[in-house]
């Protein structure tokens, strides 16, 4: 069972994710004590009963976060239900997934040709939109790279954890 300065810590990423990103509470519950707990598998019983929550409450925030792809599900041979970890190492938990950047350019560039002959300010927004999404698509790889090298050099230094995070 979880000590009370865990579960505090868990109610903070909620309340902290809920308030920054619209999370659903127990979400943002779920991903900070997954953040904290040991072992850091955990199955979702376990987590239910260590967020004092239910298992559907649980689950949902699983499938949340899966979505995210911040959470990774595993299940050991013979064993009959899985366990879930915290992974923030993915391109998609990491912020550096290109795709969504690119489909809002699209989906600005479609909105463009609807307005296509519409005066500069009704276009202005969708105009700012695709240049963003554009500069984000151009500058994330590089990004991605830059931190990828900072973080083998961390890990180098022992500064962070190698391949197991934990």
């Amino acid at each position: 069972m979880p000590v009370d300065a865990e579960l505090t810590f868990a109610d903070h990423a909620g309340r902290l994710y809920a308030r920054r990103y619209g999370f659903a509470p127990m979400t943002g519950r779920l991903l900070g004590y997954l953040a904290i707990c040991d072992p850091p598998e955990q199955t979702i019983a376990e987590l239910a009963d260590a967020l004092l929550a239910s298992r559907s409450a649980i689950t949902g925030a699983v499938k949340a976060l899966e979505q995210l792809h911040l959470l990774r599900r595993s299940r050991a041979a013979g064993e009959r239900m899985d366990r879930v970890r915290i992974d923030l190492v993915s391109t998609e938990a990491a912020g550096f997934d290109v795709s969504e950047y690119a489909e809002q350019a699209d989906l600005a560039r479609e909105g463009l040709k609807v307005l296509e002959d519409a005066p500069l300010q009704r276009r202005a927004t969708l105009l700012w939109w695709a240049a963003f999404a554009d500069f984000l698509v151009e500058k994330l790889p590089d990004l991605e790279k830059e931190w990828i090298a900072r973080r083998e050099a961390l890990v180098a230094a022992g500064t962070l954890p190698g391949a197991s995070r934990r």
